[in-house]
């Protein structure tokens, strides 16, 4: 297994067909809600994607929220490989690529169904109502970096 920071439109349309399977396919999010300007090109946002024997298992990118805060998103793992730890590493990834590049804290939007996973990778939620997103149930979660 490689967690790789996405460099290449092709990297990046691997990760985006990650997500697809995991949103569109499998929760049903109307698809014109899953690809945005931020994934326009590589370049667009900080992209990952895991590979295991050169296929693309999972994805995930993270953009500029505020000041010294990263926004986690599009945390996708394919059905087969979850409950491996690998959503785990890719965020601990994703974690310290914002933290080398200067964000000293992390939030992300979970789906209400993933908090206690997020809960384990030190997340704390935030006082707030739930919130719906593409028709999921969210709440905001943040992390000091």
């Amino acid at each position: 297994m490689e967690i790789l920071r996405i460099d290449t439109p092709q990297l990046l349309e691997e990760a985006i067909e990650v997500r697809f399977t995991v949103f569109v396919e499998e929760q049903k999010v109307p698809p014109e809600e899953e690809r945005d300007e931020y994934d326009e090109t590589p370049a667009s946002c900080h992209h990952f994607v895991v590979k295991a024997d050169g296929k693309a298992i999972a994805a995930g990118r993270w953009k500029a929220y505020e000041p010294g805060v990263a926004k986690m998103q599009r945390i996708a793992v394919l059905l087969p490989y979850r409950g491996t730890g690998i959503g785990r590493k890719l965020l601990a990834a994703m974690e310290e690529d914002a933290k080398a590049a200067g964000y000293s804290a992390a939030v992300l939007g979970a789906q209400v169904t993933a908090e206690g996973f997020y809960h384990k990778l030190g997340y704390e939620t935030e006082p707030g109502d739930v919130f719906l997103d593409a028709g999921i149930p969210h709440v905001n979660m943040r992390k000091a970096l």
